[in-house]
């Protein structure tokens, strides 16, 4: 009898939560594993925007980071609700103590991380979508944050690296990393 070399699909009880600096995939990526693991997927930047009823670019310049980040914790603590489900966040949400608190308390972290040429290459394709590229050098102000934030995603339990290949690498390697 031939045997399926395929691993059983993992069975998730909590939510699986994706960090990680902007570039990295975290919503496309998300958006796959949520397909291939048969689990919704919520990108909580479009809970924001939703909730808000503004992009995220104009919450930043009306209100300012510090508004956003308290309206993105409350976002995130609603996505996180016991059901499992892929959640992508934004790049900063990770950075914020309470935050980060309930991600590692309730859900799955799942840091990917990426070289500094990849982020480049493909945050310039979402050009003045980023508040925090804005007027910036986008390598410059990469490097600058992944300084900063590289540390505090160490945090996560699972660390994958995002390739420049086809976002489906990426998928598998979070796969394998959840399966052992």
């Amino acid at each position: 009898m031939a045997q399926n070399s395929t691993p059983p699909m993992p069975v998730f009880d909590r939510p699986l939560v994706l960090i990680g600096l902007m570039g990295t995939g975290k919503s496309t990526v998300g958006k796959r594993l949520a397909a291939r693991l048969h689990l919704p997927f919520v990108d909580a930047d479009h809970e924001i925007e939703r909730a808000a009823g503004l992009s995220i670019p104009e919450i930043f310049e009306r209100f300012g980071e510090k508004e956003f980040r308290d309206g993105e914790r409350r976002v995130i603590a609603r996505l996180i609700d016991g059901r499992p489900k892929v959640i992508a966040t934004g790049g900063g949400a990770f950075m914020q103590e309470e935050t980060r608190s309930l991600i590692l308390e309730r859900a799955t972290a799942i840091w990917l991380d990426a070289d500094l040429d990849v982020l480049v290459d493909r945050v310039k394709r979402r050009d003045g979508s980023r508040p925090l590229l804005k007027n910036r050098d986008p390598r410059e102000a990469l490097a600058e944050l992944a300084a900063i934030r590289n540390p505090f995603y160490a945090l996560a339990p699972i660390h994958v690296r995002s390739q420049p290949l086809p976002h489906e690498a990426t998928v598998e390697s979070i796969l394998k990393a959840l399966a052992a």
